[in-house]
């Protein structure tokens, strides 16, 4: 079947919207366990860098999951998948000349570098919100954790299914005893420092 299908090449570059944009676009890619706060941090970045005057999008991992991949399960197979498309979606993103915030468990290595693979050197940036397990547990609204400990919840990240911490991220946060704006402003630094904004 794949035989079959050519790839067609797009005459607007990836650079050209960008340029129009006034922005480099590439991915921050959250990592760290349920609760750990990536969801909170990504949100309060988006806002920070939208009133930057920049062009931004948040890919949460919740929310693909009622969306595009909610025909997933949580097994083995599955959760590469989810990654799978995340990555695919956030090259999409990144195509056009958007700044693309993913805020996704991906809890083992593998995953996560086969999503940086999917874009072009330095346009890839890992942060680990390195929340320890207790305090995720402290902070479990849903009550997760606690169905994940009575079996109600299979394959449940920290619990019945492996989390890799990352070895060498690009930033490391502290979600845990560091503010939502410390942890932002550290974000912004990086990027300043980097190159990635003006």
């Amino acid at each position: 079947m794949k035989k079959n299908i050519f790839s067609e090449t797009i005459k607007i570059s990836k650079e050209q919207r960008s340029k129009l944009k006034k922005q480099k676009s590439f991915v921050l890619w959250f990592t760290g366990l349920s609760g750990s706060g990536k969801s909170t941090i990504s949100n309060a970045l988006d806002e920070y860098l939208y009133n930057m005057g920049l062009h931004t999008y948040v890919l949460d991992g919740d929310n693909v999951r009622l969306g595009i991949n909610n025909d997933l399960s949580f097994d083995e197979n599955s959760r590469n998948e989810n990654i799978r498309r995340i990555s695919e979606i956030a090259k999409l993103f990144v195509d056009a000349g958007i700044i693309t915030i993913v805020s996704a468990i991906t809890p083992l290595i593998k995953n996560r570098d086969e999503a940086k693979e999917k874009v072009s050197k330095n346009e890839f940036i890992e942060i680990f919100v390195n929340t320890p397990l207790a305090i995720c547990e402290q902070r479990d609204k849903k009550g997760l954790y606690k169905k994940a400990k009575n079996g109600e919840i299979k394959n449940f990240t920290g619990i019945s299914s492996t989390y890799e911490k990352p070895l060498n991220p690009d930033i490391e946060l502290k979600g845990y005893d560091c503010s939502i704006e410390e942890n932002v402003k550290t974000i912004i630094s990086f990027l300043k420092n980097k190159n990635y904004l003006k």
